[in-house]
C-alpha cells in the first residue's frame, strides 16, 4: 500500500519511497517554454514549492542520472526528455531555515557550502585572478 508523503521534501525520495504523488513534471516543460531570465515561483505555505524545486533540480542536474526516477512521468513523453541531466544545477532550499537568526544563517551557510563542495572540481584549473580570489574565499 502506498503512503502519504507528509513532510517529504525530496522528489527522488517521493518516487522511490512508494508514496502517492501527483505528476507535476510538466511544470518543467512550462519552465523551459517560458524563456525568461528570472522565474519567481510563489505558492501558499505547504503547497509543494520545495518538492517541485527538488523535482526540477533532479531533472536538470548534470551530476545525476535521473532517468529511472522520471520513468513513466509526463515529461518523459515530451521532446524535453532530452534535457534530462544536462545542466549544472544549484538547488538551495530555505525550508529548514527557521527559528532564530543564527539558525537561519547557519542553515543557509551549510547549504551554500554543500553546493560549493558538490562542484569543487570546477575550481581545480583556475588561473590568475580567479585562482587568487578562490584561495582568499577558502580562507574564510
Amino acid at each position: 500500500m502506498k503512503k502519504i508523503p507528509i513532510g517529504t521534501k525530496s522528489f527522488s525520495r517521493l518516487v522511490e519511497g512508494n508514496y502517492y504523488f501527483v505528476d507535476k513534471t510538466l511544470m518543467i516543460k512550462e519552465f523551459l517554454d517560458r524563456v525568461t531570465d528570472v522565474t519567481l515561483i510563489t505558492r501558499p505555505r505547504r503547497f509543494g514549492k520545495t518538492i517541485n524545486m527538488s523535482m526540477m533540480a533532479e531533472f536538470f542536474d548534470i551530476t545525476k542520472d535521473s532517468k529511472e526516477i522520471f520513468k513513466g512521468t509526463k515529461i518523459m513523453e515530451t521532446p524535453y526528455a532530452a534535457e534530462i541531466n544536462q545542466y549544472p544545477t544549484i538547488f538551495i532550499s530555505f525550508a529548514d531555515a527557521k527559528r532564530d537568526k543564527e539558525t537561519v544563517v547557519s542553515t543557509i551557510r551549510t547549504q551554500i557550502q554543500n553546493q560549493w563542495d558538490k562542484y569543487d572540481f570546477v575550481f581545480e584549473n583556475l588561473k590568475g585572478f580567479k585562482k587568487t580570489n578562490y584561495e582568499r574565499l577558502m580562507k574564510y
